[in-house]
């Protein structure tokens, strides 16, 4: 009997080192899948520019008339995302938002180019907003500026 519990205990071996293996080969194979996708989704999300969201308020108060010299630009709350007011030097104010349509870096006024410039990945923009140059797949959004009093209020755009 001594040689049958030895024979037993010997084919019994071999599935338990097989039930290891297979769980090696499990966790390389995760591994090899979870290095894969930290590798991948970075590319995606740089490819795939950020879906845009809402602002949240359709007016707001963007400064003071006086504030701007000719020629410059000042950021400003627009809700939840900053805007971008700029005074011309022809004297015109207008709006646009500051959140480049790339990956949402947020934009600034260049006066010696005379246009909107994103520090991310050098996207340039028209003062109406437009792309110019760089990786942004789409305008900046425009606002409609109004002057009252010494106020100079900022209001979206309505889709038509």
């Amino acid at each position: 009997m001594a040689t049958s519990e030895a024979q037993t205990a010997t084919m019994q071996q071999p599935a338990a080192t097989m039930h290891r293996r297979g769980f090696v080969e499990l966790l390389l194979t995760g591994g090899f899948l979870a290095t894969a996708a930290a590798f991948i989704y970075p590319v995606l999300r740089y490819f795939v520019p950020p879906k845009t969201a809402d602002l949240g308020v359709d007016s707001v108060v963007a400064g003071k008339v006086g504030e701007l010299k000719p020629n410059s630009g000042k950021i400003f709350r627009f809700g939840n995302r900053p805007g971008l007011l700029i005074l011309t030097a022809a004297g015109e104010y207008r709006a646009i938002s500051a959140v480049c349509t790339h990956l949402s870096c947020t934009v600034q006024y260049r006066p010696d180019l005379k246009e909107v410039w994103c520090a991310c990945h050098n996207g340039k923009y028209g003062l109406d907003g437009h792309n110019i140059s760089g990786p942004p797949p789409r305008p900046l959004q425009p606002f409609d500026v109004q002057v009252r009093g010494d106020q100079i209020f900022v209001t979206r755009r309505k889709e038509s």
